[in-house]
């Protein structure tokens, strides 16, 4: 008899409360069913921006892997991008390694010799390991310090420790502190201002960029947009911090503490009365006031017109996006618009919007992409006119779909208006179709 897939309504959530989440949401109460992770072929660090490609965010850094074959190999497949040209290197390790640790004694020596074997000499080598060192309790940091003594350059470590996903510093977290641990102490300039968060840019037409500029600051310091190691150095000469990704709190964390560098957290948001209430408070924190009533006007026009066109529709919501799908969901509820189903995990994070989607639409299901329950999915229980994520996507074959996983970042009102226009497109795709 075919089984059924777990799933809580937002209301039964809400009454569980931040201490009752369901262990069904929960990894690291039961066997996963990886769906997320299969779907974008993502250890912590294939598709998008693992670990593997934010550790070479630094400009003119070469990494190099230390694993057995099984780990390493899917890392081909980003060594073939052009960017990433002549910027990995292998350490392979045998079942002696594994057994024995005796890899990382060859550590140092291997990094040496990526040094020399390159024309240019990096500006760091990024250490990769996998959970079989996070099960040999290796010292990384001992083991980068000899390979710099050896070497004559900075050896960094980032770990793509899948076990520790669920953890106080999952690997997403450690490999941002690692990226800002090279700054050095600079003179801070008051036009200077950094955004931490992301391995990609902002959308060219982000407004935040604007608004900064209007109230004098000059410099607006990505490590994305950095062209060569000195431009990453002047990171350090920032006034302030805009923090734009949770996953980066504790290297804001480390600019505070060992470079004086204060920082302001902002959420990325689809709600557009939250990003303009968001860029008062941000107005406030600064002594100043931004002018974004343009924006806001141009983006309730924006709205306006997609309700004109398609005034009604039921979404489904998967994590697989450049988003937080309670927030979204709360989105385009508020913009009189259904969500039935979202796939993803809960968290203390999204509570705030699940207890706001428990008044809007109660019955909205919740499952869970870990559970392995979702074998037994079934898309005819529920009605969808577009899936928004790669995952609400292969759940709704046939559907039109905007998969909204794009390296580059969207933010505020014009990443709300770049989201209407990628549903348009697929939705204007869908009837030509027809």
């Amino acid at each position: 008899m075919r089984g059924i897939a777990y799933y809580c309504t937002v209301e039964e959530l809400q009454k569980r409360g931040r201490d009752g989440i369901p262990e069904q949401f929960r990894s690291n109460t039961h066997l996963i069913y990886s769906s997320p992770a299969t779907l974008a072929f993502n250890s912590p660090g294939a598709e998008g921006f693992g670990v593997k490609r934010a550790g070479l965010a630094i400009p003119d850094s070469v990494m190099l892997l230390v694993a057995p074959g099984c780990c390493g190999r899917n890392t081909s497949l980003i060594s073939r991008m052009p960017e990433y040209d002549h910027r990995f290197f292998y350490l392979m390790m045998d079942e002696t390694d594994v057994v024995t640790g005796r890899h990382l004694k060859k550590i140092p020596q291997a990094v040496q010799e990526v040094v020399e074997s390159l024309k240019k000499r990096p500006s760091v080598v990024m250490i990769c390991i996998t959970c079989v060192d996070a099960l040999l309790g290796t010292d990384m940091d001992r083991v980068c310090r000899r390979a710099e003594e050896q070497a004559g350059l900075p050896v960094r470590p980032c770990y793509m420790y899948a076990l520790t996903r669920e953890g106080r510093k999952p690997p997403m977290v450690h490999v941002r502190q690692s990226l800002y641990s090279l700054l050095e102490p600079r003179k801070k300039k008051s036009t200077a201002v950094n955004i931490l968060g992301f391995f990609a840019p902002l959308q060219e037409d982000c407004e935040l960029y604007e608004l900064l500029r209007s109230i004098g600051v000059r410099q607006i310091r990505e490590i994305s947009r950095c062209k060569d190691y000195n431009e990453y150095q002047c990171m350090a000469e920032a006034n302030f911090n805009l923090v734009l990704n949770p996953e980066a709190r504790f290297a804001a964390r480390d600019f505070e503490d060992r470079l004086r560098i204060p920082s302001i957290e902002l959420r990325r948001l689809y709600q557009i009365e939250k990003i303009h209430s968001q860029y008062r408070a941000l107005g406030a924190a600064l002594g100043t006031e931004f002018r974004d009533e343009e924006m806001y006007q141009e983006t309730k026009n924006a709205i306006a017109r997609f309700r004109e066109k398609h005034p009604s529709l039921t979404f489904t919501l998967g994590e697989c996006m450049n988003g937080d799908p309670f927030e979204l969901a709360v989105a385009l509820t508020q913009m009189g618009y259904s969500v039935s189903e979202i796939y993803g995990t809960v968290t203390d994070e999204n509570f705030v919007y699940v207890q706001r989607l428990s008044e809007l639409a109660p019955e909205l299901r919740v499952y869970s992409n870990l559970e392995p329950t979702m074998l037994n999915y079934d898309c005819s229980e529920a009605h969808a006119d577009v899936t928004i994520g790669k995952d609400a996507g292969y759940y709704h074959p046939g559907c039109p779909n905007l998969q909204w996983n794009e390296d580059i970042q969207l933010f505020g009102y014009a990443g709300l208006r770049k989201l209407l226009d990628g549903l348009s497109r697929v939705l204007s795709e869908k009837e030509g179709a027809v």
